[in-house]
Formats: C-alpha cells, structure tokens, sequence
C-alpha cells in the first residue's frame, strides 16, 4: 500500500464540502453482498439437507445477483481480486456472526476479538478495492509497515486501514 495514495486520498477526503467522502452507498452495498453471500450458503445446505434441487436454482439466481452487484463496486479486477474480495467480505461476515453469538452468550472478550478480526478483513477489503493497497508492489517489509515509507511499525497495517476506512466511509450519510 503507499502511503503517498492514503495521503493523497485522505487528502481528497478532507477537501470535500463536508470531509466525508460519499461511500455509503457502497458500504451498503457491500453488505448487501455479505448477505447475498450468506443465502448462497444457506441455499447450498438446504438443497443438501432436504434433498431438494430447487434450492440450488435459488443458490444460482442469488449468486448471479451477488456477481452482479460486486461489479459495481470491484470496478477492474486483476488476478484473484474478485475472488479475494468475495470471500474477505464472506469472513468479516461470518466472523461478525459468530462475534454476535458469543456477546448473546455472555462472552464479550471474544466477541470483540472477532468484531475487531471482522473489521480489519472488511478494511482490507476496501483498501484493495479503493486501491490504496498496490497490489502489484507488494515486497517483503516488517509485519506492521503499510509500504516501505511507512515508519509506523507498531500499529498494524489492518488497525492503518481501519482508520482510513472509518475516516471516509460514514453510513450514515445520507
């Protein structure tokens, strides 16, 4: 990821009339998609469970309108970016459910490690897909530096895109 980018983007963000950049529409949309995700598997164990095929036709026309939805905001995909993006908003997905499930079981500590697992996946996710993260560049560097100019090597690159994210995307903006 550079730093130059983040600064530049930030920058952008700042500059706009009210310092929020619109994303919440796409923000929306991306989880929107989480759940067209999630029925997807439920289809999928329900057809098995039940033996019943018709509910792989739905799983189909729910994922044709998840891969129809993520064109909107994965604009030009390279390599595997789709695939990554897909199962990243999958994870922040499940990991969330599970995280809810364990607050209603009374175990807050875990769950806030998997809120804090789902957010730094979803993060990631628009770092790729807002292109901060330059994929292409990717060389070794310590664990926690964003890119090779990064000279914040305590806080982790997942905690750094979590405060873009939260920085620029407000859902709700209306």
């Amino acid at each position: 990821m550079d730093t130059d980018k983040i600064n530049e983007f930030v920058k952008k963000v700042n500059s706009s009339k009210d310092n929020q950049l619109d994303l919440s529409s796409d923000e929306d949309l991306s989880i929107a998609i989480m759940n067209l995700i999630s029925i997807e598997e439920h289809f999928f164990f329900t057809g098995n469970k039940t033996g019943k095929p018709e509910y792989f036709d739905l799983l189909n026309t729910a994922r044709e309108m998840r891969k129809d939805l993520l064109k909107r905001i994965i604009k030009d995909p390279e390599g595997e970016v789709w695939c990554i993006s897909k199962h990243l908003l999958a994870t922040s997905m499940r990991l969330m459910e599970v995280g809810t499930k364990a607050q209603s079981r009374g175990n807050k500590k875990d769950a806030e490690e998997l809120f804090k697992k789902a957010y730094e996946l979803y993060s990631l996710f628009w770092g790729i897909n807002l292109k901060l993260i330059d994929l292409g560049e990717v060389k070794k560097i310590d664990e926690n530096q964003i890119d090779t100019k990064d000279q914040d090597k305590k806080t982790g690159i997942l905690a750094k895109l979590g405060q873009v994210v939260q920085k620029v995307i407000d859902c709700c903006k209306e």
